[in-house]
């Protein structure tokens, strides 16, 4: 495999063969992310991603999923993208899903006939960041979008057919906003009624403009107890129709895993006995990115 820089990856598709076909991130102006600070946009030229494809023909015949790096794949031109698609499931048959990275840029240049027949040609799941439904923390972390665009592209990419996992960001909204954020970010997953929600707990890069304002004393992150206090809003606010949430994350506290809207009752329970004291949460030393 012809990989340039560090790749990243959803921990869902920790065992998918990996086809890293951009470089970088098309957005990358994230406060708090510091994933493709160092790598320049670009999409990797047609002969490579081939020679890739070929490679994983030969190399990867046991993992079923493949997953579509780096940042924003989805934001390639639709022919180029559909011949990719369409090599996958020629050279690589057993493949039974295939995913990306998707921001609201990408899927707003996107028509709802084009995401459909992204659909048809494989393409089964998103993964959106949304980190959160507040307009003035998603202003304050550089997003892109707020709340109203997060819903309208997230329902969009829905109603191709393509499956779609948002993450949302504990601590986002530092100390001032917290319940805001919390409150807010449950009303726009409602909007959405996404089939996957994944909520990590922020950790501050060093390097990233984030990280800087906390050194400098201008964002405040939120202690373990108010990120459960957060999270225990947040999933009172969030009503699915028959989505999973999942908070089991290395940067989480608490693990969680609820497919609603059956369990969330049992749930709220557990996150009230965390803060009451009564369930271990993960140390300090076992969390990570």
């Amino acid at each position: 495999m012809h990989y340039q820089g560090n790749i990243f990856r959803p921990p869902s598709e920790a065992y998918s063969i990996l086809l890293q076909i951009t470089t970088g991130c098309s957005h990358n102006k994230c406060t708090f992310c510091g994933m493709y600070k160092g790598s320049r946009f670009s999409i990797k030229d047609d002969r490579t991603i081939m020679a890739d494809i070929d490679f994983a023909a030969a190399h990867c015949r046991r993992q079923e999923r493949l997953f579509l790096c780096d940042g924003d794949a989805l934001i390639i031109p639709q022919e180029r993208l559909l011949t990719i698609l369409s090599a996958i499931r020629t050279r690589l048959p057993w493949v039974t899903r295939i995913g990306t990275y998707a921001n609201t840029k990408s899927i707003m240049r996107k028509s709802p006939e084009q995401l459909q027949e992204l659909h048809e040609h494989g393409l089964q799941i998103a993964y959106m960041g949304l980190e959160s439904g507040d307009d003035v923390t998603l202003q304050n972390i550089k997003k892109g979008a707020d709340g109203a665009r997060m819903i309208d592209m997230g329902k969009k990419i829905r109603t191709s057919g393509i499956k779609l996992s948002v993450t949302v960001l504990l601590g986002i909204g530092g100390k001032e906003r917290s319940h805001i954020h919390a409150r807010e970010t449950g009303r726009v997953l409602t909007a959405i009624d996404p089939e996957y929600v994944g909520a990590l707990s922020l950790m501050l890069t060093p390097g990233t403009p984030l990280s800087d304002a906390a050194e400098k004393g201008a964002f405040l992150l939120p202690s373990a107890t108010e990120m459960l206090e957060e999270l225990a809003i947040m999933f009172t606010h969030t009503e699915l129709s028959d989505g999973y949430f999942h908070a089991n994350h290395a940067s989480n506290y608490l693990p969680i895993k609820a497919r609603l809207p059956q369990d969330k009752a049992a749930t709220l329970e557990r996150i009230a006995g965390a803060l009451a004291g009564k369930v271990s949460l993960k140390p300090e030393y076992m969390r990570g990115l």
